[in-house]
């Protein structure tokens, strides 16, 4: 009886957990997990849209850009308020329990956590 309460233990540990980042590298995967859905965290409501545009709002001010997929990587030239954040490729990793997170510079960056809604 122990053995196989150790082993459903282990069973569990060594799987993958629900809320586990999981990289998206795919355009197609990235699109079904935003279409439809606002990209939310304290003060930032965005949504990205199939057809390359980026509208929200960021504290006060409008947010307003483009995307496109490169080479496994979110692509993004970005507005708020009216001044140019730039242009950056960004990594992208999700849960499974609707967290998406965005690092700057390929991955090597600074990251920003969102909720879908």
């Amino acid at each position: 009886m122990r053995m196989m309460m150790l082993a459903a233990a282990a069973a569990l540990v060594s799987g993958p957990a629900l809320a586990d980042l999981v990289k998206v590298d795919d355009q197609q995967k990235f699109v079904q997990l935003v279409n439809g859905k606002t990209l939310t965290r304290p003060f930032v409501k965005l949504n990205v849209k199939p057809d390359g545009k980026i509208e929200g709002r960021g504290a006060r001010w409008d947010v307003e850009g483009t995307w496109s997929w490169k080479d496994g990587y979110f692509c993004r030239d970005l507005f708020w308020g009216g001044d140019a954040l730039g242009y950056n490729c960004q990594e992208v990793r999700a849960t499974d329990d609707g967290r998406i997170k965005f690092t700057s510079d390929r991955g090597a960056g600074d990251s920003a956590m969102f909720r879908l809604r």
